[in-house]
């Protein structure tokens, strides 16, 4: 169960990041050493802890050269590595920055990154992904781009895209669509699932079935479901003897189609405390439980777009 799980880097490679409840376990000074750190101290723990995946992207800050770093001096056995490009990092690791990330999906903006990539994670990249598809990416209509993509294949590089906003579910259908020369351009796919955001569950549960791997990312709701989680789900968790972080967790377990399960700790005490999620068997009422507890996507996104950078 714990090669199911993935530690993700989007909180700790940069100093400000949306999950709540981060700041607390951050040190008191964010600077690049000290964030370098604590990325190499949470990666320890999370390969210790038996966890395998290690999901970063070009905009987390520095966290692709923390990981780097990392994968050099500790040589850690059988681990993938996942990274995504489409996001630069212009926060000039400047907490109060008015801008932290622009978007870009274009053909300059994907050969320049991967390069980047390929120069701080060398050969442990393993997957690489379109950062945050939609339905507006001009990566659609791009052949030129799709066919630069497919190209890192001819590199042992598995090809991937990571979905956000309300459409997550169209938006797989129509790149699970895409070809290449007649081959499918992509074989993973990253999305936001959490028990208030499970929109995407059948276009995810199609992409498995299609060959896809799928990997589960926000799965604690930038940690609004560690900290403010509904009643309900409250409810559960003490029920099962856990903790709400740990419940959420476990419940992104419970999706059979879900090949890796993406948990953002930014310390290995928090860290800690997310696996207990590996000792939760969740019955048929507590499933039953957290299935009505899904709202709206348009809902959910407004309030994801609304948390502060901190």
């Amino acid at each position: 169960m714990t090669r199911r799980l993935g530690i993700g880097l989007a909180a700790v490679g940069r100093p400000a990041y949306i999950n709540v409840g981060r700041a607390e376990e951050l040190p008191l000074h964010r600077g690049v050493d000290d964030l370098r750190r604590a990325t190499w101290d949470l990666l320890d723990a999370a390969y210790a802890a038996g966890i395998r995946w290690i999901d970063t992207a070009r905009s987390y800050g520095r966290a692709e050269e923390f990981l780097g770093e990392w994968l050099e001096d500790r040589a850690p056995g059988n681990v993938t590595v996942s990274s995504k490009w489409g996001y630069a990092y212009v926060g000039d690791w400047d907490i109060e920055a008015p801008v932290h990330e622009r978007k870009e999906h274009s053909l300059q903006r994907y050969q320049s990154q991967y390069l980047e990539t390929r120069g701080l994670l060398n050969d442990h990249l393993s997957v690489y992904q379109v950062h945050s598809l939609t339905l507006d990416s001009p990566l659609f209509k791009d052949v030129r781009l799709q066919e630069a993509i497919a190209e890192a294949a001819s590199d042992g590089i598995r090809v991937g895209f990571s979905t956000s906003g309300p459409q997550q579910g169209e938006t797989i259908r129509r790149a699970m669509a895409l070809e290449v020369s007649g081959q499918r351009i992509f074989s993973t796919v990253q999305s936001t699932w959490n028990i208030l955001e499970t929109s995407a569950e059948d276009a995810l549960r199609e992409a498995h079935a299609e060959g896809l791997h799928v990997i589960l990312k926000e799965v604690m709701a930038n940690g609004k479901l560690a900290l403010r989680p509904p009643f309900a789900a409250r409810t559960v968790a003490f029920e099962n003897y856990v903790e709400p972080d740990a419940l959420a967790i476990a419940a992104a377990l419970s999706r059979p189609w879900a090949g890796t399960v993406l948990i953002g700790a930014v310390s290995p005490a928090q860290l800690e405390a997310n696996m207990q999620a590996m000792g939760v068997s969740l019955d048929a009422r507590a499933l039953e439980v957290l299935a009505g507890l899904s709202i709206p996507p348009e809902r959910y996104w407004a309030d994801r777009s609304a948390l502060p950078w901190t």
